[in-house]
C-alpha cells in the first residue's frame, strides 16, 4: 500500500472522474431514450367553415392530420394557425387558443398531454385519442366532429 502523502488525494480525484464521466453518459443514454420517439405537434386552427379545429401528428407514431373539429364554436382567428409542440415541459395549466392545457407528462415522449376545450377535455395518448373519457384509436386524416357541451 502507497502511504505517500498525496496518495489518497490521487485517488479520489480519480474516484470523482470516473463517476462523473459515468453520470454523464448515463444521462446521455436516458435523455436520448427520453426524447427519441418526439413530440406532439398540435395545430390551432379553422376549417373551411369557421369552426376551431386543432390538428395533431406524431410522426414516429404515424399519427397525422387527425382533426378534432368543435362544431358551433366559431374561434375568432387572427392571422396564422398557431402551432404548439409538447417537447418541454411547463407548469400547467396554460392557456391555449381554445382552452387550457390541463396536464403534461413528457417524461417519455410523446407523453400525455391533456386539454379542456370548448367543455370537451381531449387527452393525447401515444395508444389512444381520449375525448371526454372515451378512447378512439388514432386514424391518420381522420375528422372527429364534436357538439357544443
Amino acid at each position: 500500500m502507497d502511504n505517500k502523502p498525496g496518495s489518497s488525494i490521487k485517488h479520489f480525484i480519480l474516484a470523482f472522474i470516473l463517476a462523473a464521466v459515468g453520470y454523464v453518459i448515463a444521462f446521455q443514454v436516458i435523455e436520448s431514450r427520453r426524447e427519441h420517439k418526439g413530440p406532439w405537434q398540435v395545430i390551432f386552427t379553422t376549417n373551411s367553415d369557421g369552426d376551431a379545429t386543432m390538428v395533431i401528428d406524431q410522426p414516429s407514431l404515424a399519427i397525422s392530420n387527425v382533426r378534432i373539429a368543435f362544431l358551433e364554436s366559431k374561434y375568432a382567428r387572427t392571422g396564422a394557425p398557431e402551432v404548439y409542440t409538447f417537447g418541454q415541459p411547463t407548469n400547467t395549466p396554460f392557456a391555449v387558443p381554445f382552452g387550457e392545457c390541463k396536464l403534461m407528462d413528457l417524461r417519455f415522449l410523446p407523453g400525455t398531454v391533456t386539454f379542456q376545450l370548448y367543455g370537451h377535455e381531449v387527452e393525447l395518448l401515444p395508444r389512444a385519442l381520449m375525448i371526454d373519457r372515451q378512447e378512439h384509436p388514432w386514424k391518420p386524416d381522420s375528422v372527429i366532429n364534436l357538439h357544443p357541451k
